[in-house]
C-alpha cells in the first residue's frame, strides 16, 4: 500500500508540472452557517472545478491567470467572483437560498449538470431533506427510510416497515451511518417509524453500488446520513405536533460565534392514547440528537455528536420489551494546507434489546457494541487528480443474550450465552482521475482484515461438521459435539483478509449525456441472525469465525444518464449484476433464540441478484417529482456441502425473501399557490416470496401439513396510493414564526395489503382455511410544523 501511494503521488506530480496555484475554502449557507455538501465550485469557461466534501471544503488547482469563480448549489442563488490566480488563495463563501423560485424536488444529485455527468460515481442516490418533508407517509411522520424506498433498486420489508433492501440484498448487508456511527436497528415501534429525525438531518447519500473504498463491512449498500452542525448565525426552533408523536429541535451559536449546537428530541404518546382508550397494551419511543462544534482556528475544527433512542412495549403486563441505539462521535477536521484535508474520528455505537415475560418470570438482554477509530485524508493534486486514503479499526463486543429470573419464585435458572469479540481493520487508497476532457475514472483498493478473538470456549464436532444430514429422516440435524477448546481473550480463534478493488468510469458523450460503468468488491464480516422475513429487535449479530465465513460481494453496473431541456427533466438507467459468496441460510426448524452454537442451525451458500433500474425526474416548475421502476431478480442457494444431503431446496436456486420482480413508484408535488401544495405517492410491488403448504396427511389422528419448496409462492401484489396537502397560512418573509399544517391520507383506497397469510383448520367445520393479515387500511393524519 505504501508503494502504491508513492506511485500515485509521483504520477500526479508529473501532471501538475506547469505553474499552477490553488483556491480552497469552505462554502456555507448564509442563513445559518451550515456547511454545504455537494456544492459546486468551478472556473467559468473551463472544465476545472470541484464539489465540496461532507464538511463543505473545496480545492481547485489551475494555471496562473484571471478567472471567474462560480459557486452554485441547487436551491441557492449562484454567485460569481472575479479572481486573479497568481498565488494560492483561501476563499470562504456563503450563499443564499433562492427564495423567489418555486420549491423544488431533487432526488439524486443537487449539483449542476457538469457534476452529474462527469463525476465517475454511479449507483448513488442523494436526497434533499426538503423533498423528504413533502412526501405523504404513514401516521404523518416524516421518514427518511421510507423516502428512500421510493427510489429504484430500494424496496421495503413489508407494510409499515422502516427496514430496507437494496438491489436484492438482505437488511444486514446495509451499512447505516449517522455521523459516521453505525446504527444497527433503524426502526421505532417495530418499523412504523425510522430512528432518523428529519429536523436534525442535513443530508443523506445512499450508495447502491460503486461503493467508495473508504467504506467497508457491508455487502450491499452504504447509507451515509449527516446531522446538522447547528445554526451558527441565530437561535432557531423547529418542531411539529402530530397525532402519534411530536418533535422539537433547538440550534444556535456557541463560544462567542466560534461554534454552534443542535439538540433535537422526539417522542411518541401512543401509550397515553391507548390508555385513554382503555387498552391495556402500550407502546412508545423517544430519541435525542445532539451535536456541537468548535472552530479552534481556520485550519482546525472539532465536532461532538451523539444519538440516543429507545422503544418500550408492555403487552397487558405479561410481556415487556425495549430496545435502543446509542452512538457518539468525536471528530477533528484539520486542513494541512490548501490541498490536503483530513478527518480523524473516535466513534462508539451500541444496540441492545431487553425482554421480560411475567408468566415465566424471567428477563432477557442482548447487545452489540463497537469502538471505532478512523482517519481519512484527501489530497487535491490538481484539477485532474484527487486522492483519498486512510485507515480504520473497529473492536466489536457481541453479547448474544443473558437470562435471569425476575422473581424469587422463578423456576428459570440464570444463564449467559458466550460473549464474542472481534477486531476489524481496513486501509484504503482511492483516486479520482480525469483521464481526458470526456473520460473520468475513480479507482481504488481497500484491504480489510478481521480477527475472531477468544474469551470463550468453542465447541468441537465430529468430522468438523456442526450440521449433518440424517438420511433416514431426510432432515438436517445438529452435529455430534465431541468436546470444546478454550481460547483466551487475547488469542485469535480465526482471522481473515481480503483485497477489495473498486473502479468506476464516466464518459461524457456530449453536453447532455454520459455513460458510466463500475465494479466493486466488498467483504462483510458480521452477520445478522434472523430466520424471519423482516428484521426484529430480537435478532442478534454474530461475527465470522471457524464455521461462518465472511460474505464476499462482487457487483458490476452499467448506466446511461441524460438531462433534457436545461436540466428540467432527467433520465437515469442502470443495469447491475451482483453475486455474494458465503451467504448463510437456515435449516428447516432452526432455533436461533438462546442458542450458544449458531453454527448448528445454518448452511453456507451463495446469492445472486440482477436487474434494470429506471428513474425519470422533473426538477423544476409547479409540478415536480419522479417515476421509478425496477425489474429485478434476487435468489440464493445453499448446497449441503460437507454436511451431506442436497441442501436447502435440493441445492437449487430459490427466491430470497426480499425478491421483487417489479417495483414501481410515482412521486409528485404540485404547488397550487403560495399557501397550498399537494403531494402524492403511488406504489406497486410484486408480492414478497413465501412458503405455503401444498398438502396434508394424517399421522396418528393428527393432520400434518407438507410444504412446497422454500419461497416458491408469493403474497399478493402490494399497492397503495398516498396523498397529502400542506397549508401555510402566513407567508410573510419578515415574520420569524412560520407554521404549516400537513394533512395526509395513507392508502387512499383502503387496500388491505397482505403482511402474511397463515393456514389452519376451522375447529367447528374441520375445513382448511387461509387467514390474511393486513396491518394498515386507510390512515388519515394531521401534523402542525413550525419554525422560529
Amino acid at each position: 500500500m505504501k508503494h502504491l501511494l508513492v506511485f500515485f503521488m509521483l504520477f500526479a506530480a508529473v501532471l501538475s508540472a506547469q505553474d499552477q496555484y490553488t483556491i480552497s475554502g469552505s462554502i456555507k449557507d448564509a442563513s445559518n452557517g451550515e456547511t454545504l455538501f455537494g456544492a459546486s465550485a468551478f472556473l467559468e469557461g473551463t472544465t476545472i472545478g470541484a464539489i465540496t466534501n461532507e464538511y463543505g471544503f473545496y480545492s481547485i488547482t489551475a494555471p496562473k491567470g484571471n478567472y471567474t469563480l462560480v459557486i452554485s448549489h441547487m436551491g441557492y442563488t449562484e454567485i460569481k467572483r472575479e479572481i486573479e490566480l497568481i498565488r494560492n488563495q483561501k476563499i470562504d463563501l456563503e450563499i443564499q437560498e433562492f427564495t423567489t423560485r418555486l420549491e423544488e424536488i431533487v432526488v439524486t444529485a443537487e449539483e449542476p449538470e457538469r457534476a452529474i455527468l462527469r463525476k465517475p460515481e454511479m449507483s448513488v442516490a442523494k436526497m434533499n431533506i426538503k423533498t423528504v418533508k413533502q412526501m405523504p407517509v404513514v401516521l404523518g411522520e416524516v421518514d427518511v427510510i421510507k423516502s428512500l424506498q421510493l427510489l429504484p433498486g430500494v424496496t421495503n420489508n413489508g407494510e409499515g416497515s422502516s427496514g430496507f433492501n437494496v438491489r436484492g440484498g438482505a437488511v444486514d448487508q446495509n451499512l447505516v451511518l449517522l455521523d459516521e456511527a453505525i446504527i444497527y436497528n433503524t426502526s421505532h415501534l417495530l418499523g412504523f417509524f425510522s430512528v432518523f429525525n428529519a429536523d436534525a438531518i442535513k443530508d443523506m447519500k445512499l450508495y447502491k453500488g460503486g461503493i467508495p473504498a473508504r467504506f467497508g463491512g457491508r455487502a450491499s449498500s452504504v447509507l451515509d446520513i449527516r446531522q446538522k452542525d447547528g445554526n451558527s448565525k441565530n437561535f432557531a426552533l423547529t418542531g411539529g405536533i402530530g397525532l402519534i408523536s411530536s418533535r422539537l429541535a433547538a440550534e444556535g451559536p456557541l463560544f462567542k460565534d466560534r461554534g454552534s449546537f443542535l439538540i433535537a428530541g422526539r417522542g411518541s404518546y401512543a401509550h397515553l392514547l391507548l390508555k385513554a382508550a382503555g387498552e391495556k397494551n402500550s407502546a412508545n419511543f423517544y430519541d435525542l440528537n445532539l451535536k456541537t462544534n468548535y472552530n479552534i482556528n481556520e485550519n482546525n475544527r472539532l465536532f461532538l455528536s451523539g444519538y440516543f433512542g429507545r422503544d418500550a412495549f408492555d403487552f397487558n403486563g405479561n410481556f415487556t420489551s425495549s430496545y435502543g441505539n446509542k452512538s457518539g462521535n468525536l471528530r477533528w477536521n484539520h486542513i494541512f494546507n490548501d490541498r490536503l484535508f483530513s478527518n480523524a474520528s473516535v466513534i462508539y455505537s451500541e444496540y441492545d434489546y431487553d425482554l421480560g415475560i411475567d408468566l415465566l418470570e424471567f428477563d432477557w438482554i442482548s447487545s452489540i457494541k463497537n469502538y471505532h477509530l478512523k482517519y481519512d485524508l484527501k489530497y487535491y493534486f490538481n484539477d485532474r487528480f484527487k486522492l483519498d486514503f486512510g485507515a480504520s479499526g473497529i473492536y466489536y463486543k457481541f453479547d448474544p443474550g443473558q437470562i435471569t429470573p425476575s422473581t424469587p419464585t422463578s423456576s428459570i435458572n440464570p444463564r449467559k450465552l458466550d460473549e464474542k469479540r472481534a477486531f476489524e481493520s481496513g486501509i484504503y487508497i482511492n483516486a479520482e482521475h480525469k483521464l481526458t476532457d470526456n473520460l473520468t475514472a475513480q479507482y481504488g483498493l481497500r484491504y480489510s482484515a478481521f480477527a475472531r478473538l477468544g474469551g470463550q470456549p468453542m465447541a468441537n464436532y465430529a468430522n468438523n461438521q456442526p450440521v449433518v444430514y440424517n438420511n433416514t429422516l431426510g432432515i438436517y440435524e445438529r452435529g455430534i459435539e465431541i468436546g470444546e477448546t478454550n481460547f483466551d481473550k487475547g488469542e485469535t480463534i480465526k482471522d481473515f483478509g481480503n483485497l477489495e478493488p473498486r473502479v468506476s468510469l464516466a464518459y461524457q458523450l456530449n453536453e447532455f449525456s454520459s455513460v458510466k460503468a463500475g465494479y466493486s468488491r466488498v467483504a462483510q464480516y458480521i452477520h445478522l441472525l434472523s430466520n424471519t422475513t423482516s428484521v426484529t429487535p430480537l435478532d442478534v449479530w454474530t461475527p465470522s469465525g471457524q464455521f461462518v465465513e465472511p460474505q464476499i460481494s462482487d457487483q458490476f453496473a452499467l448506466g446511461y444518464f441524460r438531462n433534457f431541456k436545461d436540466k428540467i427533466y432527467s433520465l437515469e438507467v442502470e443495469a447491475y449484476y451482483k453475486t455474494t459468496d458465503n451467504r448463510i441460510d437456515y435449516i428447516d426448524g432452526s432455533d436461533l433464540i438462546g442458542n450458544n452454537t449458531i453454527e448448528t442451525e445454518i448452511l453456507n451458500g451463495e446469492s445472486r441478484a440482477y436487474g434494470l433500474e429506471f428513474l425519470v425526474r422533473k426538477n423544476e416548475g409547479r409540478f415536480t417529482g419522479w417515476l421509478a421502476y425496477t425489474l429485478s431478480k434476487s435468489e440464493q442457494r445453499a448446497p449441503g456441502g460437507s454436511a451431506g444431503g442436497l441442501g436447502i431446496n435440493d441445492g437449487n436456486w430459490y427466491n430470497t425473501a426480499y425478491d421483487r420482480t417489479h417495483d414501481f413508484s410515482l412521486t409528485g408535488a404540485y404547488k397550487l399557490n403560495d399557501k397550498w401544495s399537494l403531494g402524492t405517492n403511488l406504489v406497486f410491488q410484486t408480492g414478497r416470496p413465501v412458503t405455503y403448504p401444498n398438502g396434508q396427511y394424517e399421522y396418528e389422528g393428527l393432520s400434518i401439513a407438507s410444504y412446497s419448496d422454500r419461497n416458491s409462492d408469493r403474497l399478493p401484489a402490494y399497492h397503495r396510493l398516498d396523498i397529502s396537502a400542506t397549508y401555510r397560512p402566513n407567508r410573510r418573509p419578515n415574520k420569524r414564526w412560520k407554521g404549516e399544517w400537513v394533512f395526509g391520507l395513507y392508502n387512499v383506497y383502503n387496500h388491505k395489503n397482505a403482511a402474511s397469510i397463515s393456514f389452519g383448520q376451522n375447529i367447528e367445520t374441520g375445513a382448511n382455511e387461509a387467514t390474511r393479515t393486513a396491518i394498515f387500511g386507510m390512515v388519515p393524519s394531521a401534523t402542525y410544523n413550525f419554525k422560529f
